[in-house]
């Protein structure tokens, strides 16, 4: 698994944006029971959190200790370094398992093995992601050709995971249909620039050139987005049970 995130850990918990209640609601629906969650690939812990919230204990895992130090310590929240394809726990352990903007960098066989080993029997594994924003016609003209034209190069092989919504994942599980679910949420437009700037591609641009080329940007997209506008993430969620 590759660790693009753990240089700027703090942007990254700063900017990134959160899942909406709803996705959790609908996990609740589907659990036979809320003693033990494994919240893999858990970053700065923004899932973790919102699990405890209705969890017993959760373990909450990540390749990176810079990740994890931005992560909330809670009573119920264990941390540790440990890789999504082979974790230490117990057998038929776990009433859920999630993955939240991070199974599209695991080798899908390994990690589905770990989730077969260790998730109980009437269990769930939630997969979360988010595609690519929209706001206003102009910013999102300026955002795609950014996107597209400008990084698009730059940008690791898995995101096309991604930008198929986790459709082209193998995913050996009995899939429970779950609702269409958007993120929107007003935004100034520094913390625009700021999630910006912890996308891994425009770290690799910038490593390659010498400049962040979200400055290039930053001009029009002001003068597009304003000081403050609105932002939709539409929200990539399957949920499986074994078979």
């Amino acid at each position: 698994m590759k660790d693009n995130f753990s240089h700027q850990s703090a942007n990254y918990a700063n900017y990134r944006p959160q899942y909406p209640k709803a996705i959790f609601d609908e996990i609740k629906k589907h659990l036979n029971g809320t003693e033990n969650a494994w919240d893999c690939a858990t970053g700065n812990g923004q899932v973790a959190k919102e699990l405890s919230k209705f969890f017993d204990d959760i373990k909450a895992t990540d390749i990176s200790e810079n990740q994890l130090k931005q992560a909330p310590k809670l009573s119920n929240i264990s941390y540790s370094i440990q890789p999504a394809e082979n974790v230490d726990f117990p057998d038929q352990f776990f009433d859920l398992i999630s993955v939240a903007q991070a199974i599209h960098w695991f080798d899908f066989d390994r990690f589905y093995a770990e989730v077969k080993r260790t998730l109980k029997p009437d269990g769930i594994l939630a997969i979360l992601g988010y595609s690519l924003f929209r706001s206003n016609p102009e910013t999102n003209k300026i955002i795609d050709h950014f996107y597209y034209n400008v990084i698009g190069p730059y940008w690791d092989e898995e995101r096309k995971y991604l930008d198929d919504a986790y459709t082209s994942i193998a995913f050996p599980f009995k899939e429970i249909v779950t609702p269409k679910v958007n993120f929107r949420e007003e935004w100034e437009f520094e913390r625009l620039i700021g999630y910006l700037k912890t996308w891994s591609a425009v770290k690799h641009f910038s490593d390659k050139n010498g400049f962040n080329p979200v400055d290039d940007i930053y001009d029009d997209l002001k003068e597009s987005f304003g000081d403050q506008n609105s932002i939709e993430f539409p929200i990539i969620f399957r949920i499986g049970k074994l078979f």
